[in-house]
């Protein structure tokens, strides 16, 4: 691993999918990552040299709520502090763009598993479930 190179706003939608693919499998379309880059209120990327090897991003209405989305390191990247550097920079947009002096809520979702490295930033399960449905767009 030579000098890191963090980038802000950068990550593609090739990116996104090569970084998605690398890890979870089949990832969505060209089409619909390209509109979620557009939409997104944060992208953080870290690369080893050109070699893409961590993002993550922000979405969120920038008053009363962030989510953070897609936190992906290489598994060959892992326990290197890289997934630290991710939430930091996220964590550090929020603070510069919410509004003085209140509290957001900042959530995410996390893998059983992952949840440790979380809460080491303040973040807690509530007993609330998540919900979700794969909608299929006509």
């Amino acid at each position: 691993m030579s000098d890191l190179i963090i980038k802000h706003d950068e990550l593609t939608a090739e990116e996104f999918v090569q970084m998605w693919e690398s890890v979870w499998g089949k990832g969505p379309s060209l089409e619909q990552t390209k509109l979620a880059m557009d939409n997104t209120l944060f992208r953080v990327s870290i690369f080893d040299g050109d070699k893409i090897v961590a993002m993550a991003r922000v979405i969120g209405d920038m008053g009363l709520c962030y989510y953070i989305k897609d936190v992906i390191v290489l598994p060959e990247y892992q326990g290197k502090g890289i997934g630290r550097m991710l939430i930091e920079e996220l964590l550090k947009y929020i603070n510069e763009h919410g509004v003085p002096d209140t509290h957001i809520f900042v959530e995410l979702c996390a893998m059983p598993d992952k949840i440790p490295f979380y809460e080491k930033f303040g973040f807690s399960a509530n007993e609330a479930q998540r919900l979700r449905i794969m909608y299929h767009v006509e």
